[in-house]
């Protein structure tokens, strides 16, 4: 299993607004923070606050933040708002689903219940449970100077 660049980068944003509270984050400190591409950092905050994740500030001093508290931002959540779009398997497609033998297989039920595992194991992990007290994370993403 390989998650996408979307759901990393997805990630990698809201866990630097999270060691950055109260602090309205820019794309391009994101961007320099993670190693992320601001063209595919873009997007990503775009569907971020679609969904409900940050909030958006436009202007000069604009940015982004966190909508909802750390501990109320469940990564199984996250994964399935950038995954959910993204068949697992060609089977798991209904448009190119190609496979000759889709109609017979068994395969699929234990990848679909696999998959659905994966998930709800991530639906118990919060932002909170991946930031709070994580020295080394904060000093990669702190974009305020460490003493």
């Amino acid at each position: 299993m390989r998650l996408t660049v979307r759901t990393n980068i997805a990630m990698r944003a809201l866990m630097t607004c999270a060691v950055n509270p109260g602090k309205i984050v820019r794309k391009a400190e994101i961007a320099e923070a993670t190693g992320a591409s601001e063209a595919h950092l873009g997007v990503v905050i775009n569907k971020l606050a679609q969904t409900g994740f940050i909030e958006t500030i436009r202007g000069r001093n604009g940015g982004i933040r966190l909508r909802l508290p750390p501990e109320e931002i469940s990564v199984g959540r996250v994964f399935r708002t950038f995954e959910a779009n993204t068949p697992f398997a060609e089977c798991f497609s209904a448009r190119d689903n190609h496979c000759p033998i889709a109609p017979v297989c068994k395969l699929r039920n234990s990848l679909d219940t696999a998959l659905e595992a994966f998930y709800a194991t991530l639906d118990d992990v919060t932002l909170n449970d991946l930031t709070c007290n994580n020295a080394g994370l904060e000093r990669l993403l702190s974009l305020e100077p460490v003493c």
